[in-house]
Parts: structure tokens; C-alpha cells; sequence
């Protein structure tokens, strides 16, 4: 497998986790030590709760650890809410925005994605932009006309390439089992990298595009395999170290 750009395999705990997982940070710091990483890169999204102690278990490997949402204000009277900058306080080095179940029970729109974004971008953090599908514009053939939608409302005009990723994940694949096949996956991804270059050039070589949406040890390896997958964001299967390292071990 031969790819432009080094992997992105980035795990979202999701509302998971609690200081017993500090097993599973140590089990995959051990790992990259082993493996030296030269072809990807490792990111963990715990619950906010989590990132100060992961943060401090990986100071001294490549593993990264992020969020999983920010504010898209930067200080104030926003009570619940968390900056950017106090992420990075607490030893986060990326953040997922725009996560399809966010966009869904917390009604977050386009709009508000690009403020967050935009903020995220200016500290500096890893940024990872969440664009996809329901199963009803599917079957509808709305599939890219809802990503170009979500692409051009929801980044915003000046970005750090290297710190932009977007991550395909169709909302009927999340947590269902179900993926789209190669082919269609492939058109997204293509659609996606193409959207990127009429918008940023040649800034946009640098930006990652991941997949997303019932990732597991059995099906990564055919996923990573197709051109414009620059990684992969899993869920559950990120959880269990065994699971997790299954997926890992085709990259590296």
C-alpha cells in the first residue's frame, strides 16, 4: 500500500472510558514504541474528563490525544462549554467537530461548525471536520450534494493545511455494521479531494481525508487500501486494545 500521506487512525471514545481504560493508552504507547510509526500517526478522543490523564501517560510517545467538540467562543460567560485553548491547557493536541451525532442531538448546524472550526484552527489543534450522509438523502442520490454542502459551509476560507482533516462518515454506517461498498466510498473520497483543491489548491495536497462509520479489524484493511482514504476515524472498535491494534497493524 503506497499512500501520499502518512495515516491518520484516530479512535472517538465517544461517552466511554473511565480511568480503568489507562490500560489500554499504556498498551498502545507500548505499541508504538515497537513500531516506530513511520507510516502513520495514532490519535485517542476520550471524554473530556480523560484528556489530562492520557495527555500525561503520552508525553514522551507519538500517540496524540484529543476531543471531542470545543467551543466555538474562546472565553466567557458560556457555562458547560470549553475553549480550544483550555483543550490545549489540558494536554489535547486535535479536536472532532461536526460529528454527525452532534449535528443530530445537539442540532449543530454548518454555521456553527465553521465558527468552531475557525476557532480550533487559530489554537493551533488538530481539526477534524465531520461531513456524511443519512440513509434517506442516500437513497435519494443526495449523498455529495449534501458533503459539497457541508464542505463549503462548514470549513472556513483560511485554514493550516496541516492541521485540517475531514473525515467521511455516512450517519446509516455509524455503529450499524453497515459500509458503503469500495466504489462509492472511492467516488466520495474523489469528490471530497476535488472540493478541497477548487477551494484551497495546493494547500489542499496536505489535508487529510479519513473514513468513518463501523471501521473494524475486518474490513480496515480493504478500507485503507482505497485511493483519497488517508486514515480511518473508529468508534467502538477503538476501545479494545486487541480490536484497535488489528486495525493499527495494517498501517505500520
Amino acid at each position: 500500500m503506497i499512500k501520499n500521506k502518512k495515516l491518520l487512525i484516530a479512535g472517538n471514545w465517544k461517552m466511554n472510558g473511565f480511568k480503568k481504560n489507562l490500560s489500554v493508552i499504556s498498551l498502545l504507547i507500548k505499541y508504538i514504541k515497537l513500531k516506530k510509526l513511520k507510516s502513520s500517526e495514532i490519535l485517542i478522543c476520550p471524554p473530556n474528563t480523560l484528556i489530562d490523564s492520557f495527555s500525561n501517560l503520552a508525553k514522551r510517545s507519538k500517540l496524540l490525544i484529543g476531543a471531542q467538540n470545543c467551543s466555538e467562543n474562546e472565553t466567557g460567560a458560556f457555562t458547560g462549554e470549553v475553549s480550544p485553548s483550555m483543550l490545549k491547557d489540558s494536554g489535547a493536541q486535535a479536536v472532532i467537530l461536526g460529528h454527525s451525532e452532534r449535528r443530530e442531538h445537539q442540532e449543530e448546524s454548518n454555521k456553527l461548525i465553521h465558527a468552531k472550526a475557525k476557532n480550533s484552527l487559530k489554537n493551533d489543534l488538530l481539526t477534524i471536520v465531520c461531513v456524511g450522509e443519512s440513509l434517506i438523502q442516500k437513497k435519494n442520490q443526495n449523498t455529495l450534494r449534501v458533503i459539497g454542502e457541508q464542505l463549503k459551509k462548514s470549513l472556513p476560507d483560511k485554514i493550516n493545511p496541516n492541521n485540517l482533516v475531514i473525515a467521511y462518515e455516512p450517519i446509516w454506517a455509524i455503529g450499524s455494521g453497515l459500509i458503503p461498498d469500495n466504489a462509492d466510498i472511492y467516488k466520495v473520497h474523489s469528490f471530497i479531494s476535488n472540493k478541497l483543491n477548487s477551494r484551497y489548491g495546493n494547500k489542499s495536497k496536505k489535508i487529510k481525508i479519513l473514513y468513518g462509520g463501523s471501521v473494524n479489524k475486518k474490513n480496515a484493511s480493504s478500507i485503507l487500501s482505497i485511493k483519497y482514504v488517508d486514515g480511518a476515524l473508529v468508534g467502538g472498535a477503538s476501545l479494545k486494545f486487541s480490536d484497535f491494534k488489528a486495525i493499527l497493524d495494517f498501517c505500520n
